[in-house]
């Protein structure tokens, strides 16, 4: 306040500070992760772009610690519930994959590989050196091209798994089943949806046969993501009367509501069993180094899971999943 010369007095009118929207940025930093972690509970990823996203939950429920935080330090009550509630679903959702047992090694054993060859470009060495080391009885290919069934078998391949149902193509469609046990081709259990994706009936021993499906749905780019939605759906349901094995490349991740629509048929998630299914299998061979999990190995609820391991293989994008089981 100060006098003016010709009278009265001049009142300067104090200036408020405008607050700092606290509670507002408080929101923007909870809200997305509310609505990522509804989102994965109630299966409403739709469309290409929020169904690619999901991949990335387990990233979702680490990042969901730091709106938290926020929210618990800046005492904003009702936001706090939300970030609480939000990390706590997707910490259910994901945790459990690394916290799983082995299960009793009982029954006939059975060990299973899976690979995506990328346009038959994976490593025939590598690829054979696993073969000889983990000693595969069933081997399940994707990305399958003749000129990989010729260089496979020229490593021996042909020696150690002579039998076969294979439907290689000079594309990414191609696929195959190799066995050390006879198979038998079942062309009508797989609609044709999605890549090429062989099934077989093989006689194991010891007991009846298993049919086993060679997965390799398309992956859920743009249009294609219905097709993907096509094949999860077409993918057989366990049987009372046979065990069934599906393995390989399911571009889809089990925070995928429709992977785990496939899981609700029978199935259970070997890695997810024995605490390795938060191991990433793609991309492989990158400057980035892998960080999602789209190759898997799913078997009946009858069938023990004692070990599941991931391996790098040269010249593909995809890494080798290997997983021993025992069969009722």
């Amino acid at each position: 306040m100060e006098t003016s010369p010709v009278g009265g007095t001049i009142v300067t009118p104090v200036r408020k500070r405008r607050k700092f929207p606290r509670t507002a940025l408080t929101w923007v930093a909870v809200t997305p992760f509310a609505a990522w972690a509804l989102a994965r509970v109630a299966g409403l990823e739709r469309g290409s772009l929020p169904t690619q996203l999901m991949t990335a939950t387990p990233y979702a429920a680490a990042g969901s610690l730091v709106p938290l935080l926020i929210a618990a330090f800046g005492r904003k009550r009702a936001a706090t519930v939300v970030a609480l509630l939000a990390t706590t679903a997707l910490g259910f959702s994901v945790l459990p994959r690394a916290l799983g047992t082995a299960d009793a090694a009982s029954g006939r054993p059975l060990r299973v590989m899976t690979i995506n060859m990328l346009f038959g470009r994976a490593d025939v060495t590598t690829i054979m050196q696993l073969v000889r080391e983990f000693a595969p009885d069933v081997l399940s290919t994707q990305e399958l091209t003749p000129g990989a069934v010729s260089d496979l078998d020229a490593a021996g391949l042909k020696e150690i798994m002579p039998h076969r149902v294979l439907q290689a193509e000079w594309s990414a469609g191609g696929s195959g089943l190799y066995s050390r046990y006879p198979m038998r081709a079942l062309w009508d259990l797989m609609p044709p949806v999605g890549h090429q994706m062989p099934a077989a009936l093989i006689s194991v021993p010891g007991g009846e046969p298993i049919e086993f499906v060679d997965a390799h749905p398309f992956p859920p780019l743009g249009p294609q993501v219905t097709g993907w939605n096509e094949a999860m759906v077409a993918f057989p349901s366990t049987s009372p009367d046979r065990i069934r094995i599906i393995a390989g490349d399911f571009n889809a991740s089990l925070d995928h509501a429709a992977l785990r629509g496939v899981l609700a048929r029978g199935y259970k998630d070997a890695a997810d069993q024995v605490g390795a299914g938060l191991i990433p299998t793609w991309p492989a061979n990158k400057r980035v180094p892998p960080f999602i999990t789209i190759d898997h190995v799913l078997v009946d609820q009858r069938v023990g899971v004692q070990e599941v391991s991931v391996r790098d293989v040269p010249g593909t994008d995809h890494r080798a999943v290997l997983a021993r089981l025992s069969l009722p």
